[in-house]
């Protein structure tokens, strides 16, 4: 049977990928923006830091407006506020280093609304036969505005005098979000039921035998690496070569690969490929860090970037669509799914949290390259701590699957 997307999940990838290609263009370089105005870790640190928090926070508090009132105004103010975010960076300049909280904490209010109407619009659009589908599809579009904008952001802000570029990307990623804004109002208003429950995540870990705990730990792994590399990698590519044209071009390789490996994923991966998938994934993903002890260059970074590429959609599928996927195991599941979906964002948010104190600790104590590049080793090998917890669940899940398909 030939597996299709609807309507509504087309609309719903429109509207991401508008989101994307927004934060492509500017958020590739909002971090090297920032380092140009002061050069300090610690400060990109604590301006992820606050991000973080904020989203966590968001996705928890506004649990229950997205459950019990309208979840696209959620979408829509979160596609918003990171347009307001952006006025404010063009409004504060150079002094946005000054401001780093209030700004990072704007940001995580804005990706925390957003992504927390997403998931629970992406996990009422689709089923178990289409959510590997739908998965590939937001890793291509993901993939293309990696290819499209941190490119045109580069070249056009190495061709600009002082910080004229980034006002001008800047500005193009405002006018992104309003158009997505507009763009999501073609989403039909989904239906509320229920009431939110603001102790279920904590319930869910508590619970014995509960197969969310052992999910809980693979996100935290998770968010252990993503947290930091999410930043790190682009300023450490901008510091090698000193040239935001080099970090544009550095994003468009391993984007195109990784549009490559995300299509392939999308269209071959199956549900009972997923154990051996993120096992393969995992590895390959701490494998391609390892030059990085030789040599720090764009060439050695280019490598990891590209094998990080190919790698990621082998890890993160399986993540992904287990998480998802046990959301409908059951009715009473369906009806929580905005808990779950916050109890999922918590457990990368902690990760994400780890890690980041992991790397404060370690630019406050030790700020030389060779310190950070242990530590990136050390971060690269939480994806297979991950997949050691969740080996069981995913193998489970791929053995339903293939039973619900009999």
């Amino acid at each position: 049977m030939k597996i299709s997307l609807g309507r509504q999940s087309i609309l719903l990838l429109g509207v991401n990928g508008l989101f994307a290609l927004a934060g492509a263009l500017s958020g590739t370089f909002l971090n090297v923006f920032l380092w140009k105005s002061r050069p300090d870790y610690a400060m990109l640190g604590w301006f992820t830091i606050s991000q973080q928090l904020a989203i966590g926070l968001t996705f928890w508090l506004a649990g229950k407006w997205v459950k019990e009132h309208n979840k696209m105004n959620a979408l829509r103010l979160g596609t918003g506020l990171s347009g307001v975010f952006y006025m404010l960076v063009l409004w504060t300049g150079a002094r946005a280093v000054d401001w780093i909280w209030p700004l990072g904490l704007l940001l995580g209010c804005a990706l925390g609304l957003f992504w927390l109407a997403f998931n629970v619009v992406y996990f009422e659009v689709t089923d178990r036969d289409n959510r590997d589908l739908f998965n590939g599809w937001v890793g291509l579009l993901g993939s293309m505005t990696g290819i499209i904008g941190p490119w045109f952001s580069g070249f056009v802000i190495s061709r600009m005098a002082d910080n004229t570029g980034y006002r001008l990307i800047f500005t193009v990623s405002l006018v992104i979000y309003i158009i997505a804004v507009v763009f999501s109002f073609f989403l039909k208003k989904r239906k509320v039921s229920g009431t939110y429950r603001w102790s279920e995540p904590v319930l869910q870990l508590s619970a014995s035998q509960s197969p969310w705990r052992p999910l809980a730990m693979g996100l935290f792994a998770q968010g252990v690496r993503e947290g930091v590399f999410a930043f790190l990698i682009a300023l450490l590519v901008y510091l090698a070569t000193a040239q935001e044209y080099k970090l544009g071009q550095f994003s468009l390789i391993t984007s195109a690969v990784a549009l490559v490996c995300y299509w392939a994923a999308g269209k071959w991966f199956k549900p009972n490929y997923r154990s051996k998938g993120m096992l393969t994934g995992s590895i390959l993903l701490l494998l391609v860090l390892l030059p990085l002890l030789w040599k720090v260059n764009y060439g050695t970074l280019l490598f990891m970037g590209i094998g990080s590429a190919a790698a990621m959609p082998l890890y993160i599928l399986p993540m992904i669509s287990a998480g998802f996927d046990m959301m409908g195991t059951s009715g009473e599941n369906v009806e929580k799914r905005v808990e779950l979906v916050v109890l999922r964002e918590l457990c990368l948010m902690t990760g994400r949290l780890f890690g980041l104190i992991i790397f404060l600790i370690a630019v406050i104590n030790a700020p030389s390259q060779q310190v950070l590049i242990w530590l990136i080793i050390l971060l690269g090998t939480f994806p297979l701590i991950g997949w050691i917890f969740m080996r069981k669940l995913l193998i489970q899940t791929a053995s339903e699957d293939s039973n619900a398909a009999v």
